[in-house]
């Protein structure tokens, strides 16, 4: 059967050279598939293969074995369908670098301690609606002044903008979908130029934290909620879609999507999605959909 092999390189540290692409073919025929033509994405970063297989997920182990420790991002997906007509993005820790919620625990000296809530959540260990009510509820009294604070040190993931505004530019929907909070989201879609965003609402009043958050929460189930809906507006089916996130509450919208990607992922989330990216930007997304550098918007 006919596949697409796209590998895409840290600049900053591998190139796509001959001797990687020589070690990627050998270890490709031991595997049974056959490598075909190759067409540069980005010249010395990005490149897609044509793959005969009939198991590519075979062919994908062992590549990745032969190339373990290289820093190169890889997948194997059928040619047909690749360019996606919606995206869903979580927001901490994929399009923005930080987890909001534990930057703004450190206004309350919690940062820590709440933070060590935040990685079990996100691992799966713990239910996540349950944590992010147990977190919130420890802020119950900060200033909402904290919140303008924390907003001035978040980051945009190198490739974000790049990726909403490729994809918009094609006449994709883009969503950021997050289990964090709208205070945040809001702002982050205006800045990455997303069509919409949805997240939990903290309560605040009199200028504090209530310590609450409006139900229903925002988890994984809304998530894949989400993708539904927003497929069904469109009238495409889920394989249309490309998603991306790191944590435990993403891996159902991950499973569900056509490209459904683990960015930089916890444990639990890399061993369960079907794509990954562990070594490279955002732009990765765009490549893994076969888009060539000099298509890349922003």
């Amino acid at each position: 059967m006919s596949f697409v092999l796209t590998l895409i390189a840290d600049p900053a540290r591998q190139t796509l050279d001959a001797a990687l692409l020589d070690a990627a073919g050998a270890a490709l025929s031991e595997a049974g598939a056959t490598p075909g033509s190759r067409d540069w994405l980005a010249e010395g970063t990005a490149l897609d293969i044509t793959l005969d297989t009939a198991d590519p997920a075979k062919a994908e182990a062992a590549l990745r074995a032969r190339l373990a420790g290289a820093p190169v991002d890889m997948a194997i997906q059928k040619p047909e369908g690749r360019r996606k007509k919606l995206l869903l993005a979580d927001m901490d820790s994929t399009i923005v670098t930080s987890e909001t919620l534990d930057e703004l625990a450190a206004y309350a000296g919690l940062k820590e301690k709440i933070a060590a809530i935040t990685a079990r959540s996100m691992n799966g260990e713990i239910d996540f609606a349950t944590a992010l009510r147990e977190r919130v509820a420890m802020l119950k009294g900060l200033s909402a002044d904290a919140l303008d604070r924390t907003y001035e040190g978040v980051e945009l993931t190198p490739g974000a903008r790049t990726l909403v505004q490729t994809m918009r530019a094609n006449g994709a929907r883009t969503a950021l979908v997050s289990g964090g909070f709208t205070w945040f989201t809001g702002k982050v879609r205006e800045r990455c130029g997303f069509h919409l965003d949805r997240a939990n609402v903290l309560n605040v009043e009199a200028g504090v934290l209530t310590g609450t958050v409006a139900e229903p929460i925002l988890d994984r189930d809304a998530k894949l909620a989400a993708l539904n809906e927003l497929a069904a507006e469109l009238s495409i089916g889920t394989q249309a879609a490309v998603t991306v996130g790191d944590g435990a509450n993403d891996l159902a919208m991950l499973k569900a999507a056509g490209l459904g990607v683990a960015f930089r992922a916890k444990p639990i989330v890399a061993a369960e999605a079907r794509f990954r990216v562990d070594h490279t930007d955002l732009t990765a997304l765009l490549y893994y959909q076969g888009y060539k550098k000099d298509e890349l918007v922003g």
